[in-house]
């Protein structure tokens, strides 16, 4: 607890990490969805899963230097540690209410949560002091973000999330059907970019809103591995999870799916998360990408917890390591 990992916020790079690389599906080895960014200073939390809060207090992330928190879409485990990341950003000594993004709907979660934690805050207030944990920063403040123009069929529209100085976030409208609404964010940093997609289908006007960007951090199902789980509960006599299994598959990319729009978009680096099975074995990984090489003309990684991008300023470069704690 004596380290800190304060380098990760150096204004030399537009890095990414992944905090959650796992779909709802349990392993040990992997908390929920949630991608951090680390732009201008700050950081900034796309989704957050459960179990992924865990992963940035050990990595020794000061906590203060959030710089908000973006919500894909209201699926519970890309939201289900947000109270716990206000409650750590705020201890940590945050100077502001906590600011959350999503589409419409986001004031009724952040709602929810400041609900839930209200009497956990009055409690850590009148026990550590004003001083320390004052009332007037404990709060998350809900911005709701919404898309340019009308609504139309191929769900093509964008819209301005933040700007902060050479940081611009952009949200892009993706097809999660029946989750509506579901975006993608993208970060513009410096001349550097990285979109991540949250949950969402094969979906073209990614190519557009991925254009030229440095990393893809994309979803992915295994639709082949996934069936074989389908079947596998059926024949175990438990047709909820089998159901489950079965109607999963029609609103997650596959991995040659996302690999065509990295394609197209003339991305640098397409990275998989939300890793629907988590492949945490050798073989496993391989049946997971397979077909990969066949479709992706650029490089591609298979994300673990704790795997790390970085994109120096003033440089094409991407480096792939992992975050030191």
């Amino acid at each position: 607890m004596s380290r800190s990992n304060a380098n990760l916020l150096n204004d030399d790079a537009l890095r990414v990490a992944i905090a959650g690389s796992s779909a709802p599906v349990p392993t040990k080895k992997r908390a929920k969805a949630c991608v951090v960014v680390f732009a201008g200073s700050k950081f900034y939390v796309v989704d957050v899963g459960p179990e992924s809060v865990k992963n940035l207090l050990l990595w020794q992330i000061p906590m203060s230097r959030v710089g908000g928190v973006l919500l894909t879409h209201f699926h519970s485990d890309h939201i289900g540690d947000l109270g716990e990341l206000n409650l750590q950003t705020w201890a940590g000594g945050r100077p502001k209410p906590l600011d959350v993004y999503g589409g419409p709907g986001v004031e009724q979660v952040v709602d929810g949560f400041n609900q839930a934690y209200r009497q956990d805050q009055g409690y850590r207030t009148a026990h550590h002091t004003e001083k320390i944990v004052p009332a007037a920063t404990w709060p998350m403040v809900a911005h709701p973000v919404v898309l340019d123009g009308p609504e139309t069929p191929e769900r093509s529209r964008t819209g301005l999330v933040l700007e902060d100085g050479p940081l611009r976030i952009s949200a892009l409208e993706v097809n999660h059907d029946p989750v509506v609404p579901a975006y993608a964010y993208r970060f513009d940093y410096e001349g550097r970019s990285v979109v991540v997609t949250g949950d969402t289908k094969y979906h073209s006007p990614l190519i557009t809103g991925a254009q030229g960007a440095d990393v893809l951090v994309s979803e992915a199902i295994a639709r082949p591995m996934v069936e074989v789980l389908e079947k596998s509960l059926a024949s175990a006599g438990n047709d909820r999870a089998a159901a489950i299994m079965h109607d999963v598959q029609d609103y997650h990319i596959s991995p040659t799916e996302a690999a065509k729009i990295a394609n197209a978009a003339g991305v640098k680096l397409l990275v998989f998360y939300h890793l629907m099975p988590a492949p945490d074995a050798f073989l496993t990984r391989r049946l997971f990408a397979h077909g990969v090489n066949d479709v992706r003309k650029g490089n591609w990684a298979i994300a673990e917890d704790g795997s790390l991008y970085t994109l120096p300023l003033g440089s094409s470069e991407v480096q792939i390591g992992r975050v030191r704690y």
